[in-house]
């Protein structure tokens, strides 16, 4: 039976609606956006019929936020205030259908049923796109935004071409679970994959640590030993923060590549290898080029196939799915039971501007999983730190040089408002006035603009 989501604040509808459908469709309900963007994320539904006027909240704002959580939605939206150009709004953000109060029942269920059609359509579309990528979510890549879709598809293109590979991406994005992710799909997973951090090495040990050395080839080197090179032979060596690695190696590094073969420190010999070499930096190697600080030559060598993984701040589609993933993680970890995550969990997550990436998030989720003594996790779990707290700059409010303080006023209080979810009593009350002044400031707001 198809699941059904009807938001709406008037009970008196949603009754005779529960009435009107229960026979056919698995009906849930909803007054305000809360309570109905925890059942979207926690049901599959199908169809939601959206009220455009609730009374806390607007009807077009929650509907972004079940866009947010399914870009696909088949929302019908309805209203006892029907205006052309708030049908053609509806209509241009992707609303499905738009319906006036009174709701006739035969024209609602035809809508419907066609509408569930769709939403079979899509989920079908969406399957197709995904097979194969399915493996990757059981790694511990989560990808629902479509930019993170795009790195999936592109790791299941180059995972059988033994060509090279380079990860780029700010810091704790994730690169070193991309580079595992290639390996293991790929045409080498059954030989070895060595990972170097070429930054946490220093320079005059690293050479030594991936070309091996010769016992007596310098104080301290009493035996043979195999470098990364050829513990890798026949697998994968993944070479991370490859853009700290001193100039000189690089050279070395270079040759290796071209030749496949590597010589020993203190050795003669040369050695046979056949590698897939996987780099990863969060560094402009351009930048660095330019300034004389990464070989040009070693650059393109490595850089056959890039892969850019986008940051936190860039698919918040994906945040509510990260969140659970790192809650079921640590609370079986930790042995905690956590029945679920309340919304303001979520919300105040999406928030921050999380320059720490999806380590960061999992950093904060397991401070608040190890301090809790609840089985609901809510906003008052996130114990967050004065970095944590950053906002993403993107929601900055920008007051010019020289602009009138009514101006300025102006932005701030809408800002806020849109923020508030256009709640005016929570505007007011983060902003320090009154219920009476918040009022009449959008009042003359709403004036100016007709």
């Amino acid at each position: 039976m198809e699941k059904i989501l009807i938001i709406d604040d008037d009970q008196a509808i949603l009754e005779s609606l529960k009435f009107a459908l229960k026979s056919k469709y698995e009906c849930f309900f909803a007054q305000n956006k809360k309570d109905a963007l925890e059942i979207y994320r926690e049901e599959e539904i199908s169809v939601t019929i959206l009220d455009l006027k609730l009374e806390d909240d607007d009807g077009f704002e929650v509907y972004e936020k079940i866009r947010a959580i399914n870009p696909d939605a088949v929302v019908i939206m309805i209203t006892a205030f029907g205006t052309i150009q708030s049908s053609v709004e509806a209509i241009q953000k992707g609303i499905f259908h738009y319906l006036s109060k009174p709701i006739n029942l035969e024209d609602l269920r035809f809508v419907i049923d066609k509408g569930v059609e769709v939403a079979a359509l899509y989920r079908k579309i969406n399957r197709l796109s995904s097979v194969g990528l399915d493996k990757y979510e059981e790694q511990g890549i989560i990808a629902h935004a479509q930019n993170m879709k795009d790195v999936l598809k592109l790791i299941d293109k180059v995972k059988d071409i033994n060509t090279n590979v380079l990860i780029t991406g700010e810091s704790g994005t994730g690169k070193t679970i991309i580079a595992r992710a290639i390996h293991r799909n790929g045409n080498r997973k059954e030989s070895p994959f060595y990972s170097i951090n070429c930054a946490a090495i220093p320079k005059d040990l690293l050479e030594a640590e991936l070309f091996g050395h010769k016992k007596g080839a310098f104080t301290g080197a009493t035996s043979d030993k195999k470098g990364y090179f050829e513990l890798a032979n026949h697998g994968t060596l993944f070479l991370d923060e490859i853009g700290d690695m001193d100039i000189r190696l690089q050279g070395k590094i270079l040759h290796a590549i071209q030749d496949k073969k590597i010589t020993q420190v203190g050795g003669t010999e040369p050695v046979d290898v056949d590698i897939r070499i996987i780099a990863a930096t969060n560094r402009d190697l351009t930048e660095d080029m330019k300034n004389g600080l990464f070989r040009e030559d070693l650059y393109y060598r490595l850089n056959v196939i890039n892969i850019d993984i986008p940051p936190l701040r860039e698919r918040k589609e994906d945040l509510p799915h990260l969140i659970n993933h790192f809650v079921k993680k640590h609370a079986s970890l930790m042995n905690k039971i956590i029945e679920r995550v309340d919304y303001s969990y979520i919300e105040e997550l999406s928030k921050l501007s999380f320059r720490g990436n999806i380590r960061q998030l999992e950093n904060i989720i397991e401070r608040s999983l190890a301090l809790t003594d609840k089985e609901i996790l809510t906003r008052d779990d996130l114990l967050l730190t004065g970095e944590d707290q950053k906002r993403d700059l993107s929601d900055a409010i920008i007051i010019e040089m020289g602009e009138s303080l009514e101006d300025a006023e102006r932005k701030i209080i809408l800002a806020n408002y849109k923020d508030c979810e256009y709640n005016q009593k929570e505007t007011a009350k983060r902003l320090g006035i009154t219920d009476r002044t918040i009022r009449n400031k959008l009042k003359k707001y709403k004036e100016d603009r007709e």
